[in-house]
Protein backbone atom coordinates (compact mmCIF):
# COMPACT_ATOMS: atom_id res chain seq x y z
CA UNK A 1 0.00 0.00 0.00
CA UNK A 2 1.14 3.42 -1.15
CA UNK A 3 -0.57 6.57 0.25
CA UNK A 4 0.69 9.94 -0.99
CA UNK A 5 -0.75 12.79 0.16
CA UNK A 6 -0.67 16.41 -1.16
CA UNK A 7 -2.07 19.86 -0.86
CA UNK A 8 -0.73 21.62 1.99
CA UNK A 9 0.32 25.28 1.93
CA UNK A 10 -0.02 28.66 3.56
CA UNK A 11 -3.28 29.90 4.11
CA UNK A 12 -4.54 33.23 6.45
CA UNK A 13 -6.71 32.35 9.32
CA UNK A 14 -9.82 31.91 8.79
CA UNK A 15 -8.94 30.62 4.98
CA UNK A 16 -9.62 27.33 3.38
CA UNK A 17 -7.26 24.14 2.26
CA UNK A 18 -8.23 20.94 0.51
CA UNK A 19 -6.16 17.91 1.30
CA UNK A 20 -6.09 14.64 -0.98
CA UNK A 21 -4.27 11.38 -0.49
CA UNK A 22 -4.67 8.65 -3.30
CA UNK A 23 -4.36 5.33 -1.84
CA UNK A 24 -2.59 2.58 -4.26
CA UNK A 25 -2.02 -0.95 -3.92
CA UNK A 26 -5.19 -1.56 -1.75
CA UNK A 27 -6.01 -5.09 -1.63
CA UNK A 28 -8.26 -5.40 1.05
CA UNK A 29 -11.92 -5.52 0.48
CA UNK A 30 -13.29 -2.87 3.30
CA UNK A 31 -10.69 -0.23 4.73
CA UNK A 32 -10.58 2.81 6.70
CA UNK A 33 -8.60 5.98 5.56
CA UNK A 34 -7.95 8.47 8.14
CA UNK A 35 -5.86 12.24 8.57
CA UNK A 36 -3.49 12.40 11.62
CA UNK A 37 -1.64 15.64 12.09
CA UNK A 38 1.80 15.80 14.06
CA UNK A 39 3.83 18.57 15.54
CA UNK A 40 7.54 17.59 16.16
CA UNK A 41 8.63 16.05 19.27
CA UNK A 42 4.84 14.92 19.95
CA UNK A 43 2.38 12.28 19.48
CA UNK A 44 0.15 12.04 16.45
CA UNK A 45 -3.17 13.53 16.78
CA UNK A 46 -6.36 12.37 14.91
CA UNK A 47 -8.50 14.39 12.74
CA UNK A 48 -10.93 12.31 10.74
CA UNK A 49 -11.25 9.08 9.73
CA UNK A 50 -13.70 7.40 6.93
CA UNK A 51 -14.90 3.34 6.24
CA UNK A 52 -14.74 2.85 2.65
CA UNK A 53 -17.47 0.52 2.58
CA UNK A 54 -20.10 2.19 4.45
CA UNK A 55 -18.70 5.83 4.56
CA UNK A 56 -18.74 6.07 8.63
CA UNK A 57 -17.01 9.30 9.46
CA UNK A 58 -15.17 10.44 12.67
CA UNK A 59 -13.66 13.34 13.54
CA UNK A 60 -12.09 15.10 16.64
CA UNK A 61 -13.84 17.68 18.61
CA UNK A 62 -11.17 20.36 17.51
CA UNK A 63 -12.16 20.18 14.46
CA UNK A 64 -15.98 19.08 13.69
CA UNK A 65 -17.86 21.65 12.04
CA UNK A 66 -15.04 22.70 10.46
CA UNK A 67 -13.61 19.73 8.61
CA UNK A 68 -14.61 17.62 6.06
CA UNK A 69 -13.47 14.03 5.51
CA UNK A 70 -14.74 12.68 2.16
CA UNK A 71 -13.46 10.39 -0.89
CA UNK A 72 -13.49 9.58 -4.62
CA UNK A 73 -14.18 5.88 -4.85
CA UNK A 74 -13.49 6.17 -8.77
CA UNK A 75 -9.74 7.97 -7.79
CA UNK A 76 -9.24 6.06 -4.75
CA UNK A 77 -8.43 9.07 -2.91
CA UNK A 78 -9.96 10.56 0.26
CA UNK A 79 -10.17 14.56 1.09
CA UNK A 80 -10.06 16.71 4.12
CA UNK A 81 -11.63 19.77 3.18
CA UNK A 82 -10.15 21.89 5.90
CA UNK A 83 -12.46 25.53 6.57
CA UNK A 84 -12.16 28.31 8.95
CA UNK A 85 -8.60 27.39 9.99
CA UNK A 86 -6.91 28.52 12.71
CA UNK A 87 -3.30 29.34 13.91
CA UNK A 88 -3.16 26.16 16.05
CA UNK A 89 -4.08 24.14 13.06
CA UNK A 90 -0.10 24.61 11.74
CA UNK A 91 1.01 21.60 11.43
CA UNK A 92 2.03 18.17 9.16
CA UNK A 93 -0.94 16.11 8.38
CA UNK A 94 -0.40 12.27 7.03
CA UNK A 95 -3.02 9.81 6.12
CA UNK A 96 -3.20 6.51 7.39
CA UNK A 97 -4.71 3.46 6.35
CA UNK A 98 -5.75 0.40 8.01
CA UNK A 99 -7.95 -2.98 7.13
CA UNK A 100 -10.96 -2.49 8.70
CA UNK A 101 -13.74 -0.58 8.41
CA UNK A 102 -14.19 0.76 11.88
CA UNK A 103 -12.60 4.68 12.09
CA UNK A 104 -10.35 4.03 15.02
CA UNK A 105 -9.04 7.46 15.73
CA UNK A 106 -5.88 6.43 17.72
CA UNK A 107 -2.46 6.02 15.34
CA UNK A 108 -1.87 2.72 16.44
CA UNK A 109 -4.40 0.70 14.31
CA UNK A 110 -3.25 2.15 11.82
CA UNK A 111 -0.47 0.27 9.79
CA UNK A 112 0.04 2.25 6.54
CA UNK A 113 1.32 6.16 6.14
CA UNK A 114 2.06 8.76 3.29
CA UNK A 115 4.71 11.01 3.75
CA UNK A 116 2.74 13.94 5.31
CA UNK A 117 1.67 17.09 3.66
CA UNK A 118 2.44 20.50 6.20
CA UNK A 119 -0.78 23.37 6.78
CA UNK A 120 0.48 26.44 7.78
CA UNK A 121 -1.87 28.77 8.82
CA UNK A 122 -1.14 32.60 9.64
CA UNK A 123 -2.47 35.10 11.98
Amino acid sequence: VQLQASGGGLVQAGGSLKLSCLASGVTFSTYTMAWFRQDPGKEREFVAAFGWRYARTNYAASVKGRFTISRDYAKNTVYLQMNSLKPEDTTRYYCALREGEVPYTTARHFVHWGQGTLVTVSS
